[in-house]
C-alpha cells in the first residue's frame, strides 16, 4: 500500500512482512502546463532533470544523472533523459537504487529535479516524485509536488541509512533556484 508523503514525512523502506528491501526506483513524472495567450492555449517542452547525489554523511561521494548515467560503483543507475516530461501520470524519468550494492560509507542519496530549460515550477504540473519496489513493482511512497512556483529547482526526498541496517526515505520537497544539480548543491547542505 502506497504512502502519500508530506514534506519532512519519513517513511520506513521495510517490506510489510519484515524484509528489507533490495531496489527501489525513484520515478519522477510531469507535464507541462498550459499558458493562455491571444490565440489559445499552448504548452512549451519542459525538461526537468532528475539527479541522485550519493553522500558519505555530509561529504558529496558521487552523482547520477543524465549526463553520468550509473555510479561509480554501479549501485545506482539513471534510465534515461526525457526532454520535454509527458501526462504526469507515469514516470518520465527513473533512477534505479540497488540498496544491497550501495557502498557502506554512503549514508543518503539526496534525489533532486532542477528544469533545465529553465521554466519555473510555475509551468509545470501534475509533477510527482514516487518511490517504487523495484522487485514487486509496487508503489511504496509518493510526493506530489504542488503549489508551483518562482523556483526551477526543487530538494525532492532522500533515503537514508536507519542504523538498523535498513534504508528510510524522508520527503524534503524544498525549493531552491539551479538548472543542474550543481547549482543545488548550497540548498542540499540543510538537509544532510
Amino acid at each position: 500500500m502506497s504512502v502519500n508523503l508530506a514534506k519532512g514525512q519519513r517513511v520506513s523502506l521495510q517490506k510489510g512482512q519484515g524484509g528489507a528491501l533490495t531496489v527501489v526506483r525513484m520515478g519522477l513524472g510531469w507535464q507541462a502546463a498550459p499558458k493562455r495567450g491571444l490565440f489559445g492555449s499552448r504548452t512549451r517542452k519542459i525538461d526537468l532533470d532528475a539527479s541522485a547525489l550519493l553522500y558519505a554523511e555530509r561529504t558529496p561521494s558521487d552523482v547520477v544523472f543524465f549526463s553520468h548515467l550509473e555510479s561509480n560503483d554501479g549501485s545506482v543507475r539513471h534510465t534515461g533523459d526525457n526532454l520535454e516530461g509527458g501526462s504526469g501520470a507515469e514516470d518520465d524519468e527513473a533512477i534505479l537504487v540497488d540498496l544491497v550494492h550501495v557502498p557502506v560509507n554512503i549514508t543518503q542519496v539526496v534525489f533532486t529535479v532542477s528544469s533545465y530549460t529553465g521554466q519555473t515550477f510555475a509551468e509545470v504540473q501534475r509533477a510527482h516524485c514516487r518511490l517504487v519496489d523495484e522487485v514487486t513493482g509496487l508503489e511504496l511512497a509518493r510526493y506530489e509536488l504542488a503549489g508551483g512556483g518562482p523556483h526551477t529547482g526543487q530538494i525532492m526526498a532522500k533515503v537514508v541509512r536507519d542504523g538498523d541496517g535498513g534504508w528510510e526515505m524522508q520527503a524534503i520537497g524544498a525549493p531552491a533556484k539551479g538548472r543542474t544539480f550543481q547549482d543545488l548543491l548550497p540548498a542540499i547542505e540543510p538537509f544532510l
